[in-house]
């Protein structure tokens, strides 16, 4: 997908916002983003490197990255919210945690094992555009997530071919941007999970062989 304006990269936009989420299974206590320190917290991470970029790509991880946007949770929590068994939740953490894209925030003994709460690392990830002929994980794992949302929920999606200026295109780019930004604003980690996909880009050209059919 090609930058808007002069973003070269792509934000996952996993903002962190303080407020008080719907209690994770299997928690005795809710740890929110308010009861984390958050203030050195840096704004975003950059995805470089080939372990990140493997990282990113798995939708699971995806999923489990979406699954502490808004509160910290152990890995029983994750798997528990996920449907994982325990030892996979564990085992796409650590990838995440090596990665440095979740990082342990808080830890507590419980009948003397050590939970460890996990957290994003920033409060957005930045993903690197996928350069012409790559494949883009970002709008995979979006329309995996489509897919797999309730057929009987309520749900828009529409596709529009446009004709634009150079600047129109600007223009509209960062108007969506600046839309998603309001909402996320707004955003209630109580309520249940709503996803916002776009994707504003200059397709392939097929024109038309000289002698083809009209």
């Amino acid at each position: 997908m090609p930058p808007v304006g002069d973003s070269a990269k792509r934000n996952l936009r996993l903002r962190l916002k303080r407020s008080n989420p719907t209690p994770l299974p299997n928690s005795q206590e809710t740890l929110t983003i308010g009861d984390m320190p958050t203030d050195d917290l840096p704004e975003s991470v950059h995805v470089t490197t080939d372990e990140q970029l493997r990282a990113v790509s798995n939708l699971t991880r995806h999923r489990i990255m979406a699954v502490l946007r808004f509160e910290p949770a152990t890995i029983t929590q994750i798997a528990e919210r996920m449907g994982l068994a325990k030892g996979s939740s564990s085992y796409h953490v650590r990838l995440l945690e090596r990665a440095g894209l979740v990082k342990v925030v808080r830890t507590r003994k419980v009948r003397g094992v050590t939970e460890r709460y996990y957290a994003m690392a920033a409060r957005s990830i930045v993903l690197p555009d996928p350069g012409e002929g790559g494949r883009d994980a970002l709008m995979r794992h979006a329309v995996a997530d489509l897919e797999a949302s309730p057929a009987d929920g309520e749900r828009h999606v529409r596709m529009a071919h446009l004709r634009l200026t150079d600047e129109q295109f600007a223009e509209l780019g960062a108007r969506l941007d600046a839309l998603a930004d309001e909402y996320r604003e707004l955003s209630d980690p109580s309520l249940p999970d709503t996803s916002l996909v776009f994707a504003l880009f200059h397709p392939a050209s097929h024109q038309q062989p000289k002698g083809g059919s009209k």
